[in-house]
């Protein structure tokens, strides 16, 4: 039986279910009605339900919009149940469509972050399921938009990961003259098709992490409470303004540890003080461990 996760959004009427693989091909779904889910066995299924508003399918999640009739807390985990036993006998997500040639849009908006040279640019799909660093064009290899992006002039570093893109800039331009030039290319590439990532190239780029997880069981204890405390706690903090963590490294003999920064805290100003005061102090207490710090290999 599939694994649903369940996951809240920034609306608290929408919740979202998330699968542990893809569950539509680049298209995006949303459904008013019954009638309208024609094509969605799935959607149909939980219409039945009298709560329910809204349903949208995107890249590897269902997400509901609920009626006040009900509290998310006292239905989501029947609601996930459902979806689950459904999918494990066999019902259908979305049925194939011969000859659908109708473009499907997509809402792209801009987000700030702590860092003042990148914003988070939100799409309403899902863009990848493992977050993936550029440096510079020569690195674009997965990512064909990447490499679309570092043709403007004042793009400097591009990050992407689920369903956002964090852009950092050169200092030439402020955010106010170039934020709309880059939403509107990004809204646009992705609507005409356009490849955002390559999920068949990104193994390449991802196989310094990917040896990291497949020797976790090897690392010594603190390293992994450090990895999992990172993974549980700092993790979503750092993506919901458009960055990334990762672990690199934990030395016993210094008690240091090492984490790699990406998207917008990379370089940020503020990226130290969430080292020292957010992260190291967080580290001690979950470790009481006093004389642990943590230092950014990219900082």
């Amino acid at each position: 039986m599939p694994k649903i996760t369940i996951k809240e959004t920034q609306n608290p009427s929408i919740l979202k279910f998330e699968f542990d693989d893809f569950i539509t091909q680049n298209e995006s779904f949303e459904f008013k009605n019954i009638d309208e889910a024609k094509n969605s066995p799935l959607a149909q299924q939980l219409f039945y339900l009298p709560f329910v508003k809204t349903i949208y399918l995107s890249g590897n999640f269902v997400a509901i919009e609920k009626y006040n009739i009900v509290e998310w807390e006292d239905v989501k985990d029947a609601v996930a149940e459902q979806i689950e036993t459904f999918v494990a006998n066999g019902g259908a997500i979305i049925t194939v469509q011969e000859n659908k040639t109708q473009k499907q849009p997509i809402t792209v908006y801009g987000e700030t972050t702590p860092n003042p040279a990148a914003l988070k640019f939100v799409v309403s799909r899902m863009l990848t399921k493992t977050a993936i660093e550029f440096k510079n064009i020569d690195e674009t290899a997965a990512s064909p938009l990447a490499k679309e992006l570092f043709k403007i002039a004042y793009v400097k570093e591009v990050f992407i990961d689920e369903n956002y893109i964090s852009v950092t800039k050169y200092e030439i331009n402020d955010w106010q003259d170039i934020t709309l030039e880059i939403r509107t290319f990004i809204k646009q590439y992705i609507e005409n098709g356009g490849i955002v990532i390559d999920e068949n190239l990104i193994a390449a780029s991802v196989e310094q992490e990917a040896i990291k997880t497949d020797n976790f069981d090897k690392l010594d204890l603190t390293s992994q409470q450090i990895i999992n405390i990172l993974e549980e706690y700092v993790k979503p903090a750092v993506q919901a303004d458009g960055g990334n963590i990762a672990f690199e490294s934990y030395d016993e003999s210094t008690k240091t540890a090492k984490v790699i920064l990406q998207g917008a805290c990379s370089g940020c100003p503020s990226s130290t003080f969430t080292l020292k005061s957010g992260i190291e102090n967080m580290l001690k207490s979950m470790l009481n461990d006093e004389r642990i710090t943590v230092e950014a290999v990219n900082a």
